[in-house]
């Protein structure tokens, strides 16, 4: 039986876990997707960082790294899991991907959650948290079999969806990792203890924590912090260079008209992505410079939310023909080769989220030399720096002023997007954050660190905006 559904995930590709949530697994021969040859990305980063990373692979030869998230399908955490799984299987660490498991009920119950710790005012009702544990139990009893087969040194548990999952499957020997990919501030335990509570329950067990940046970082957990930022993987369907004709056939088939310059936003539907902003902007922008805005997104299994908030614009912007409302195929290699020709065909990207994680999409938007137009949250500045790699806005008006500035002083926004890319090459490609993944690794299996430590790679907590005597180690 089991050999049949691994056939079938074979042949749907992408996007589809097996009922147990595998998604990828060497040892098991699911392997439905995968990225080029070292030498590829050698030609892009450089060859002395693809032959370190080589190196400190071999030192790490054995090893096994379990990655767990909520969904195959929409978001960042699956875009990164796509390219960063079979590149580690590349450099020879076996990697496996499982998928959490869980119905509508659960999914609402941990968007609360992730809301609730983005600082959002609310609480978890009794119902709430029976759901969630509930699910991790069933969840747990699908994935015992397969973990005590596979029996990985190191577990990264991404997002507060599967955090609890240590509570019923790690050992004394495993190393348990919460990667922290949201906007999670330490102010929201503080003003709701009961949330902190609940979230350190399972917290507490795990061995490290992986932040996007210092200010995400919660101080008060005894065990290792690192600070490592997302990536794109510059090779990818949704980041590799395409043809005039690639993107022309996306534009008609969006019914996009290439002479009138393309104001563009991608993510997901959701609250914190400042979509109204977006519109607004456009809609005083339009006034002085003809233009047209492309909003554009699909559904991620664990954002029930997204629905919602996909009716509620379409119905405001169902009177305004500049606006495209375009909800993008739930294939994963479609979505992302239509992701990047929007890009590509972008004069100006438009990202004012008002909650962060890190953004992606910005970094995507920079790597294809396009100026961003965004808010000054989260870890978006670590990306942009204001006027030189980007631009920062909080209204809508001064967001419409600085899209007919761009549209204008064309060769100002080429100056931009060059700087952008460069940055972005320099500091958010995958195979240099692959590396920290792989020391991470190194000091939790071979070293030993103080439980206070805080390590950071690159000196981004200079950007911080707590005060803290903590001291950062480097």
């Amino acid at each position: 039986m089991e050999k049949n559904n691994e056939k079938q995930v074979m042949k749907k590709g992408r996007g589809t876990p097996l009922e147990d949530g595998a998604l990828y697994s060497r040892g098991r021969g699911i392997e439905p997707f995968s990225v080029p040859s070292l030498d590829d990305y050698a030609a892009v980063v450089g060859e002395e960082r693809i032959r370190k990373l080589e190196k400190l692979a071999e030192r790490l030869k054995g090893l096994k790294i379990l990655e767990i998230n909520s969904t195959a399908v929409g978001g960042g955490v699956a875009e990164m899991l796509y390219s960063q799984v079979p590149f580690l299987n590349q450099l020879g660490i076996e990697d496996e991907w499982w998928v959490l498991q869980g119905n509508e009920q659960f999914f609402s119950m941990t968007k609360t959650m992730h809301n609730l710790l983005q600082g959002k005012e609310g609480k978890l009702s009794p119902d709430m948290t029976q759901v969630y544990l509930k699910t991790l139990r069933e969840n747990v009893d699908i994935y015992r079999q397969n973990y005590e087969r596979y029996k990985p040194d190191v577990v990264i548990a991404h997002d507060p969806q599967p955090l609890g999952l240590a509570c019923h499957l790690k050992g004394e020997r495993d190393k348990w990792v919460w990667r922290v990919h949201i906007d999670m501030e330490e102010e929201a335990f503080e003003a709701n203890p009961a949330l902190w509570d609940f979230v350190n329950s399972s917290g507490c067990l795990y061995d490290a924590a992986i932040f996007s940046g210092s200010h995400y970082v919660v101080y008060r957990w005894p065990f290792v912090k690192y600070i490592v930022p997302p990536f794109i993987d510059p090779l990818s369907p949704k980041n590799r260079e395409m043809s005039f004709d690639e993107i022309s056939k996306v534009l008609e088939k969006y019914g996009l008209d290439p002479d009138i310059p393309l104001l563009v936003q991608v993510g997901r539907f959701d609250p914190w992505k400042g979509i109204d902003l977006s519109v607004k902007a456009y809609k005083h922008a339009r006034k002085e410079e003809k233009c047209q805005l492309v909003i554009a997104g699909n559904m991620a299994a664990d954002d029930p939310e997204g629905e919602r908030i996909f009716e509620r614009i379409c119905e405001e912007t169902k009177n305004e023909s500049g606006i495209h409302l375009l909800r993008l195929p739930d294939d994963v290699n479609e979505n992302a080769l239509e992701v990047n020709a929007l890009q590509r065909a972008a004069r100006v990207i438009l990202q004012p989220s008002t909650k962060e994680g890190f953004g992606l999409v910005v970094t995507e938007a920079m790597w294809k030399r396009k100026p961003v137009i965004t808010r000054e949250v989260g870890s978006i500045p670590l990306q942009i720096k204001g006027g030189e790699t980007g631009f920062f806005v909080n209204s809508a008006k001064k967001a419409a002023k600085r899209i007919i500035c761009l549209l204008q002083e064309r060769r100002e926004a080429e100056m931009v997007g060059e700087k952008a890319h460069d940055y972005v090459k320099k500091c958010f490609l995958m195979p240099d954050r692959v590396a920290d993944y792989l020391r991470i690794a190194d000091y939790l299996v071979n070293g030993k660190l103080s439980d206070d430590s805080i390590i950071s790679f690159y000196p981004w907590f200079k950007l911080t905006r707590k005060k803290t005597g903590v001291c950062y180690r480097r």
